[in-house]
């Protein structure tokens, strides 16, 4: 039986990965287009190319993890090595460089491209978490019923909080060396990066992997049977047609707002 600070300590793991997740979604188009001042063509493209590069990104760190071995396990190490690099990637990519239109557009794709890449180097390890924490199904369902009710908190307190710190940062500048509302929105990053980087490594702390697995197959013979695999098909086509929704909700949700709500 898990103890109870390892089920904590397991959903403390998505709790940080949603926080980013929400804040990306329905904050970082309005932040290109109205603080970073990048047109809406050429942030509808760099969305674009940058969910092109995810589709590739994560089964690459599902192999990979999958064929790491250290004294923490195959996944949880990276909880611990990504971290920081998480934490300082979703800084950099709410900051705004004093440059041209050319170099913040360089600038915009370098951050976007670095944050889901080190987003898939901590997410795809800690999902895969769970198949080495028990052997158990109702333990199971347990760990992932944590998970969720810890990724729902996180999403809310990510979002109800966002305004209210960009404001905090604003009105009192003698404290904060803010100079602009870009300046602003990097101290909020700020904050909500450093609470997903003390939760990535209370997960580590937390949690530990108690199944052992044999070294994966090679490469071509995982492939392989993937493709083979028809529920696999209908799963990912599901979670094409989920993401794709939420993506559009969370890109226009607070165009809708600023628009039509708040006049």
């Amino acid at each position: 039986m898990a103890k109870l600070t390892e089920k904590i300590g397991y959903g403390m793991g998505d709790m940080a990965s949603s926080m980013f997740w929400k804040i990306f979604s329905y904050y970082l188009p309005i932040f290109y287009s109205d603080v970073f001042n990048l047109s809406l063509t050429h942030t509808a493209t760099l969305m674009f190319v940058t969910r092109v590069w995810d589709t590739v990104s994560d089964p690459m760190m599902g192999a990979i993890s999958d064929r790491t071995e250290t004294r923490w396990g195959k996944y949880r190490p990276y909880l611990l090595w990504f971290s920081l690099p998480f934490a300082i990637s979703g800084v950099l990519l709410f900051s705004t460089p004093d440059c041209g239109e050319q170099g913040r557009l360089v600038y915009a794709y370098i951050t976007y491209i670095l944050m889901m890449t080190v987003y898939t180097g901590i997410n795809v390890p800690y999902a895969s978490m769970l198949g080495v924490m028990t052997d158990d199904s109702y333990e199971k369902t347990v760990f992932s019923s944590y998970r969720m009710f810890f990724a729902y908190g996180g999403s809310f307190i990510a979002l109800y909080s966002w305004e209210p710190l960009c404001k905090l940062f604003i009105d009192y500048q003698p404290l904060f060396p803010v100079n602009s509302l870009s300046d602003a929105w990097q101290g909020a990053m700020i904050v909500i990066a450093l609470m997903c980087f003390l939760l990535f490594i209370g997960c580590f702390l937390l949690t530990r992997e108690h199944i052992k697995f044999e070294r994966g197959d090679n490469l071509l013979n995982d492939f392989r049977s993937l493709i083979r695999n028809f529920p696999w098909w209908i799963i990912t086509g599901a979670a094409l047609c989920t993401n794709l929704f939420n993506t559009v909700r969370g890109a226009t949700v607070a165009y809708y707002f600023k628009s039509l709500v708040s006049h």
